[in-house]
């Protein structure tokens, strides 16, 4: 019993980011998911924001993508729990050191499960 409650609880702590809470809550994040595309622009490309934004998205747990588009922009899809795609949008909004972010736009999609984790696409 206690290999298999160490294992659990450590796949749940890291999954909730060592914060332990009720398996009710614990059932509601995991099923809960929504898909976000963002589309940055300003100075964007050229600057290190798709490491950045890889980077960010690890730490909030998100899976999906990240690419430099023909216009200047970039665009990036985001899956995961409702708080944790926020916290990556945030990170979005300020961008990397040399970023100069513009604007952000946001739209909802329907979460697919198509990635598993988050890629830099060309």
């Amino acid at each position: 019993m206690g290999l298999r409650y160490n294992v659990r609880r450590e796949f749940f702590s890291s999954v909730f980011k060592d914060e332990w809470t009720s398996p009710k809550i614990i059932t509601a994040k995991l099923m809960t998911r929504v898909a976000r595309k963002f589309l940055i622009r300003g100075e964007v490309q050229g600057v290190g924001y798709r490491f950045f934004a890889q980077r960010a998205a690890a730490r909030h747990q998100v899976t999906g993508y990240v690419r430099n588009c023909s216009d200047g922009t970039v665009e990036a899809l985001a899956e995961g729990s409702p708080v944790d795609v926020e916290e990556f949008k945030k990170d979005l909004v300020t961008g990397p050191q040399w970023a100069s972010v513009g604007q952000v736009e946001e739209i909802s999609l329907e979460p697919t499960g198509q990635y598993g984790s988050f890629l830099i696409e060309r």
